[in-house]
């Protein structure tokens, strides 16, 4: 959700009952702090931050969260060892995205106070072991709740991730299309115009493989990736930027649009509130009918 999820959006998720995140991304350490504000006067909920350990900024951003002490931390694209005792030490929630049991487990023992199992169906980097098959996996290894993320859209997801064991659950591209979702337009058609045939995992060459829409661009990427004439830099400079031509200029031709599979599931606009409802009332209803599949 790197140049999607800001003060607006993650605010409005928090009002609405949720745990909103603001994106860090590739920004700049003051850009980051000055949506952290934003949220704040938004909002006297709890929100998280996200923090890419792949950026260039990830150093100087962990200290914004140690400085500005914000509720909870959540990471991805790398091991937040060398930033978890500076945060713990500021009573910062810490909350690593895992992509398998062993890291799970070490994120365990550096103290992380919940790991969020995402399966490779989400949208953005992806591992490869499904949500399925992952969720109830890192559960049965880690003694901390685990929030499962990739392929929940609805309460049948919701529900189905606290039958394998999850305590929570974390969604990205159904937040794409909430009202106040400030992505571009047309990110959010694609979205809603999205079947379930309609994304493709790019970037495994170079070891951060990513899930997006099908586009001119991921699919020109794809077909560069498996050319022994393109070399790894080229793969990386055609790649650099296009998340931000995507959602915020738009650029149907050369933007990568991420998103995840369930995609085909996400058919309106509806707001933070009207989201968080639908999802939790589905949710509730189908556990409380649980029990006749097992009598």
């Amino acid at each position: 959700m790197a140049c999607i999820s800001d003060a607006a959006l993650a605010a409005a998720v928090s009002n609405a009952g949720g745990l909103g995140v603001i994106a860090a991304g590739n920004e700049q350490a003051e850009t980051v702090r000055a949506e952290i504000k934003k949220t704040r006067a938004l909002t006297a909920k709890p929100f998280a931050l996200n923090i890419m350990l792949m950026s260039p900024f990830a150093a100087e951003i962990a200290r914004v969260a140690e400085e500005e002490k914000v509720d909870v931390v959540i990471t991805g694209a790398g091991i937040p060892e060398k930033y978890m005792q500076l945060w713990l030490e500021k009573g910062i929630i810490v909350i690593p995205v895992t992509p398998s049991v062993t890291i799970a487990r070490r994120m365990e023992r550096l103290g992380a106070a919940a790991v969020i199992a995402e399966g490779g169906e989400s949208g953005g980097h992806v591992g490869d072991l499904t949500t399925m098959a992952l969720i109830p996996q890192v559960c049965d290894a880690v003694g901390i709740p685990v929030i499962a993320a990739g392929g929940i859209a609805d309460g049948r997801g919701m529900a189905a991730a606290f039958l394998l064991g999850a305590r929570g659950v974390q969604l990205g591209t159904r937040f794409l299309v909430a009202t106040e979702c400030k992505v571009h337009v047309n990110y959010k058609a694609k979205v809603i115009k999205a079947k379930d045939t309609d994304t493709i995992v790019t970037g495994k060459r170079l070891g951060h493989p990513v899930r997006s829409l099908k586009t001119p661009f991921s699919r020109n990427f794809f077909a560069k990736e498996y050319a022994a004439t393109v070399s790894n830099e080229e793969l990386e400079a055609l790649g650099s930027g296009a998340l931000r031509l995507a959602s915020v200029a738009g650029d149907e031709q050369n933007g990568c649009f991420m998103a995840g599979q369930i995609s085909g599931l996400v058919t309106k606009e509806q707001s933070a509130q009207e989201i968080i409802e639908e999802l939790c009332g589905q949710a509730e209803q189908l556990l409380k009918g649980a029990s006749i599949w097992v009598k």
